[in-house]
């Protein structure tokens, strides 16, 4: 065991003489080697040692600052995990997110959702062509979003 922590050693080591400009400031920049070893692959496991421990990745200090792909991919994952996917087919009934207030309405107790409306035609994207009851076709499409299925 002592070759492994003489190893670990050897390497901050080598981190630290190339971070320190001389001798006297080794103690100010020990927390930032400590960090490069802990955050770059080692060759032998494949993975860095904080991964190994946390089973997570490390968030760098400079991708608070500037997001890396991987931080993007994070959070993307994090807002897909979320969403909840809507499937309609035409001759659905659905009801339509009231997305304006008017100005004779009734505040908190207005109406969030007009309708029923008929699902006339369904796009790829996520927009649906509405009909109303009569069979009126609404000229707009509208998003997948606004809509939420109607149980008579």
């Amino acid at each position: 065991m002592n070759d492994a922590v003489e190893a670990v050693n050897k390497n901050i080591k080598k981190i630290m003489e190339k971070m320190t400009v001389n001798y006297k400031d080794w103690h100010e920049m020990l927390p930032f080697a400590l960090l490069a070893y802990r955050t770059s692959i080692r060759s032998s496991t494949g993975a860095t040692p904080y991964s190994l421990v946390y089973s997570m990745e490390a968030v760098l200090p400079v991708e608070v600052e500037i997001p890396s792909m991987r931080i993007l991919a994070e959070m993307a994952r994090a807002f897909n995990k979320k969403v909840r996917p809507r499937e309609f087919s035409p001759g659905d009934l659905v009801l339509r997110k009231v997305l304006h207030v008017a100005t004779d309405s009734k505040g908190k107790f207005a109406y969030k959702y007009d309708g029923p409306f008929i699902v006339k035609e369904v796009f790829d994207e996520g927009a649906i062509i509405l009909n109303d009851i009569d069979r009126n076709e609404n000229a707009l499409p509208i998003n997948v979003v606004a809509l939420k299925k109607y149980y008579p």
